[in-house]
């Protein structure tokens, strides 16, 4: 089988890098972009961070790191006249404020975070309190360097499309500055045809109000008001696990219950080690971030099934680096249970073999996205299908790779990867995002039974 037998469609849809959508983070010299929470954070310090938000605990944490530069700074600005305060005031706001939406707010609670620790400066009026947040505050442009690893689900809303349209939600990790993982969104809508039609991105992004409402540093919250588009929201590193980056969502639509919510993991990097997180929403307003526990957490790219089967929560895993596992569990927050499901086989997939998103439930079984890592470290995107009813049966999968970069394609930060997180199927058509060598998107669109049919065929 080839590329040529299954005709396959590369969209000319695409997404790249963008220097000019850029998020306002809390800045201290020499701590520029590492967030939230101090490595070993004590429990009365965690205790009294859950009323804050991270962006205010992390120039707080900052804070005692550079002493001398902030005594400097407030020499600097105490010595400003009232009209050289308002005068700084007017130049900064002419210059920033049309880049974002929330600047003057921002600026505030970074200052106040500091104003806490050092309450000499309580005294100061609002306009030099205010000229002091702009100082500790600078622009990152989260995703100046890539844009890549996205997975697509379909939107919370369906209102308003005409027959046959569906409006979906891209998730795609971004990287900037530092090589600082985030994840962003865009929306789009589905034709009747399967056209794919992305929305414009707004120029806004914003990171989001940030609570504790959980046991540990490790469970926050992420929350936007009401309005504004989805692609302004971002999801940044807020804790000491994830301070070099969210990396790689892999969102499903779950089903239980004849309600729906979105579900996905992804990675949490400190630098060091890799811990998966655990990311919940009913409406992509309002995120619920979390580790998930067990023996079977281990390694990256874990994928959840989009119901329970049999009572019991599913999920794919690659724990010991090479193999594709099936991992159960009755607690979908702790897995303890998994075994070895698909084992490389063939050239393109002999050094590792993953998933590529969450399992895809069609009527002739559940379609699963692989990729195999080959020689010169080729990464190659194929399929497999489990069993409907019993996904540890496998039921066929590709001889030959369903995609594998062509000379466009295989330059970029990382040569010679095509990579998703998960696509999805519509108007007979499994529409796959792939990033481009871990630099850019764009999309390809697969017929479903032809596809369907070579994973069927017995095998000689």
């Amino acid at each position: 089988m080839s590329d040529a037998t299954i005709r396959i469609q590369r969209l000319p849809v695409r997404l790249e890098p963008s220097q000019r959508r850029v998020l306002l983070r809390p800045f201290l010299p020499s701590l520029v972009v590492k967030p939230a929470l101090a490595e070993k954070e004590s429990e009365a310090a965690a205790a009294e961070s859950a009323s804050r938000s991270a962006v205010g605990a992390a120039v707080e944490s900052s804070t005692p790191a550079e002493p001398d530069r902030l005594r400097q700074l407030e020499r600097h600005l105490g010595g400003l006249t009232p009209s050289e305060v308002e005068a700084q005031l007017e130049r900064l706001k002419r210059r920033f404020q049309g880049r974002h939406l929330d600047l003057e707010a921002l600026a505030d609670r970074h200052q106040r975070s500091v104003v806490a620790r050092l309450p000499e400066l309580r005294g100061w009026d609002s306009d030099r309190l205010l000229l002091l947040g702009c100082y500790l505050t600078h622009e990152y442009a989260l995703e100046s360097a890539a844009l890549f690893n996205p997975s697509l689900v379909p939107h919370p809303d369906q209102e308003g499309l005409a027959p046959g349209e569906r409006r979906v939600v891209l998730s795609l990790r971004a990287t900037g500055e530092g090589h600082i993982s985030s994840i962003v969104f865009r929306t789009g809508v589905l034709a009747a045809n399967a056209e794919l039609r992305l929305d414009q991105p707004s120029p806004f992004v914003q990171q989001g109000e940030i609570l504790r409402p959980g046991p540990t540093g490790r469970h926050y919250e992420v929350r936007y008001g009401p309005g504004g588009d989805l692609s302004e929201r971002v999801l940044f590193p807020a804790t000491a696990e994830e301070s070099n980056g969210l990396e790689d969502a892999r969102f499903v639509a779950f089903e239980e219950g004849g309600s729906r919510r979105w579900f996905a993991t992804c990675t949490a990097y400190d630098g060091r080690e890799v811990r998966i997180q655990a990311i919940e929403t009913e409406d992509f307003r309002q995120f619920r971030l979390f580790p998930l526990a067990g023996r079977a957490i281990r390694n990256k790219g874990l994928a959840l099934f989009p119901r329970r089967l049999g009572g019991r929560s599913l999920m794919l895993g690659r724990q010991d680096g090479v193999n594709v596992h099936l991992m159960e569990s009755d607690d979908p927050n702790r897995w303890d249970r998994s075994a070895v499901l698909l084992e490389p086989r063939e050239p393109w997939e002999f050094v590792q073999l993953g998933n590529c998103g969450s399992p895809i439930e069609t009527e002739a079984g559940w379609l699963v996205l692989t990729h195999g890592v080959g020689a010169m470290r080729q990464y190659s995107i194929g399929a497999v299908l489990l069993d409907r009813e019993d996904p540890s049966q496998v039921l066929g999968r590709l001889r030959e790779p369903l995609l594998v970069p062509n000379a466009e394609e295989r330059n970029g930060y990382v040569p010679n990867v095509v990579y998703s997180c998960g696509g999805l199927i519509h108007a007979g058509q499994l529409l796959l995002p792939y990033a481009m060598s871990d630099s850019a998107c764009r999309f390809a669109l697969v017929p479903l039974k032809p596809l369907l049919e070579e994973l069927q065929r017995p095998k000689g």
